[in-house]
C-alpha cells in the first residue's frame, strides 16, 4: 500500500519547519510504506499558500519548501478512469445525505483509485469517504 499526502501535513510541516527528508523518512517509516504520492489538486492547495503569503520572504521559503517536495514525490494528474471512482464517490456520499468538500473529494478519491491510504490532519472530512483508510499524522 502507499499514501497519499494531503496538504494538511505538508503545511504544518513547513510552519514547523520539518525538511522535507525529515518528513518523508517519518511518515514511510511510522506507516510501514515506500510509495508517497500527492494529488493534483493537493498541488494546487500548495502552491495557493505561496500566493497567499505576506511577505516575498515568505513566499520565497514556501517556494523553495514546494520545489523540494515536488522533487521527492509525484503528484498525479487526473486520469478519466480516476475521475469515474472520483465521481461514484460523490454520488453515493450525495446519496448517502453527506457533502464532502471538492477538494477533499479529489484528494480522497484519488487515494481510493489507487488502493492507498490517506495522511492528513484534517481526519473529519475524509473519513465521509466509504473505504478511504484515513491516517492522521
Amino acid at each position: 500500500m502507499g499514501l497519499v499526502l494531503d496538504s494538511s501535513v505538508l503545511v504544518a510541516a513547513e510552519r514547523e519547519h520539518v525538511p522535507v527528508s525529515e518528513l518523508l523518512d517519518g511518515i514511510r517509516g511510522r506507516h510501514g510504506v515506500e510509495d508517497v504520492v500527492l494529488s493534483a489538486i493537493g498541488v494546487v492547495e500548495l502552491e495557493h499558500g505561496v500566493f497567499r503569503a505576506r511577505t516575498p520572504q515568505q513566499a520565497a521559503k514556501r517556494r523553495a519548501y514546494l520545489d523540494t517536495l515536488f522533487a521527492a514525490v509525484p503528484a498525479l494528474a487526473f486520469t478519466p478512469e480516476m475521475c469515474r471512482t472520483l465521481a461514484q464517490i460523490d454520488s453515493e456520499a450525495r446519496s448517502a445525505g453527506n457533502v464532502i468538500p471538492f477538494a477533499d473529494l479529489l484528494i480522497g478519491g484519488t487515494a481510493i483509485y489507487l488502493g492507498y491510504g490517506l495522511v492528513t490532519h484534517n481526519v473529519r472530512h475524509f473519513r465521509m469517504i466509504a473505504g478511504l483508510n484515513v491516517l492522521s499524522y
